[in-house]
């Protein structure tokens, strides 16, 4: 499974609203998994067995929660058995099935309907 998940604390009391800081020992908990993960702006993916990834995910919250009293956590998941390697394969086929649609050089730029 691929877990996309988004963690953060409120009621911390930072004037300025800032999170990274909580963000980071979060981050720091997906990295020291050792399961295949990325980071964006906006959320962490981690890939894995489901029970894996939970427990990472909750470790994760626990580590926010010392920055407020209270944390939010956003989670969308991609439950597919049998396949690995997926937070990579999914890019690539992504990125193929774009580059099929680019335009050729010279022509006008169209998006299939």
């Amino acid at each position: 499974m691929i877990v996309a998940f988004s963690v953060a604390p409120s009621g911390n009391g930072n004037p300025d609203g800032s999170v990274h800081d909580a963000v980071a020992a979060a981050v720091a908990v997906v990295r020291g998994s050792g399961l295949p993960h990325r980071t964006t702006s906006m959320f962490t993916e981690i890939e894995g067995e489901w029970d894996e990834v939970m427990a990472v995910v909750k470790g994760a919250v626990d580590a926010v929660q010392r920055f407020g009293s209270r944390v939010s956590l956003v989670l969308k998941a991609d439950i597919r058995p049998g396949y690995t390697g997926e937070i990579d394969g999914k890019i690539e086929r992504l990125e193929s099935a774009l580059e099929s649609i680019r335009p050729q050089e010279g022509s006008q730029t169209t998006i299939p309907e």
